[in-house]
């Protein structure tokens, strides 16, 4: 058997029915769309939440909760046996250091050590925030931790609305007033 050779098994393929050849084919007139109204007409499709017009459920329920996710600190994580398989002993454990052994990929708004497996060398952590298993864990190997809070996003400061422009009219008055006086 070659590859020119294969075809489909029979009966599996069928030749597509024309639709509006005369109505003894089954699909003339309508072609299979009942009379009139919205889904007979070419292009028609409604989407299905659609309820005809009447208010939909979505939207007649009421939205429920509070969603501060915009303020939400979204963190890095990196286990102390990670650590103790890409670092040497004395080495400094940093963002800059985490994201040239890829360890620390992508945008992130800071740094969290957790402390899942064993650390047996000495490390100088410098990150935003370890659990409290890695930092003692970090400390009982003779490592130093140095931790600095995720930067909060700077607070937007109001627009202070911009004085008044004098108006014209103020400065006809006053003109006219200091002619009248010179007379």
């Amino acid at each position: 058997m070659r590859l020119h050779e294969l075809k489909p098994a029979p009966g599996s393929k069928h030749r597509k029915k024309r639709l509006g050849s005369g109505e003894s084919s089954g699909l003339g007139k309508t072609c299979g769309k009942g009379h009139k109204g919205q889904k007979s007409r070419s292009g028609a499709s409604i989407r299905p939440s659609f309820e005809g017009g009447q208010m939909p459920l979505n939207r007649r329920l009421p939205k429920r909760g509070f969603n501060n996710a915009q303020f939400k600190v979204n963190y890095a994580i990196v286990n102390v046996s990670t650590l103790d398989a890409h670092f040497e002993d004395g080495a400094t454990v940093n963002e800059e250091t985490l994201r040239e052994l890829g360890l620390v990929k992508g945008v992130c708004d800071a740094i969290k050590v957790l402390g899942e497996g064993e650390l047996s060398k000495k490390l100088t952590v410098s990150v935003n925030k370890l659990s409290g298993s890695a930092r003692e864990k970090i400390e009982k190997a003779g490592g130093k931790v140095e931790e600095s809070p995720a930067e909060a996003a700077p607070e937007k400061k109001a627009d202070e609305p911009a004085p008044a422009a004098e108006s014209k009219k103020s400065d006809e008055v006053a003109s006219d007033d200091a002619s009248s006086e010179e007379e």
